[in-house]
């Protein structure tokens, strides 16, 4: 029996990316001159394979809300409010939508990610090191 409540992942994916406006990584890149916030939420031993972009702010996809909530007592000293521009980046672009969701779920209402994530930025020949 399926149960009434159940989704599928890419249901779930789906609902989120609906609530984004998802930047391609040339306007990420853009954006970060200007003062957004590229959040690498990839693990350690993803980063140290695939590399890293240069400046971007590594946080782990598991502590990122407690990072970026303005209330909370982990904060990082960026999460200066709500109207912060943060731009969340995985590998490909799937666990970066659904982080970039819930942190607009936190109130950070300009929060999105990159299409296609490290992989895309690194094709479009954005600075990368490492990898």
């Amino acid at each position: 029996m399926l149960d009434a409540m159940a989704r599928t992942i890419n249901e779930v994916l789906a609902d989120a990316r609906d609530r984004l406006t998802r930047i391609d990584p040339t306007q990420a890149h853009a954006e970060t001159r200007d003062g957004a916030l590229l959040v690498d939420i990839r693990p350690a031993a993803q980063r140290a394979d695939e590399g890293e972009v240069p400046g971007a702010l590594i946080v782990e996809r598991n502590v990122l809300e407690w990072r970026f909530d303005p209330a909370s007592d982990a904060r990082l000293p960026e999460a200066t409010g709500h109207d912060l521009r943060v731009i969340v980046l995985c590998s490909e672009g799937y666990t970066s939508s659904l982080a970039a969701a819930s942190l607009q779920e936190l109130g950070l209402t300009r929060a999105t990610d990159v299409v296609g994530g490290f992989r895309a930025w690194r094709a479009a020949g954005l600075p990368t090191v490492g990898g």
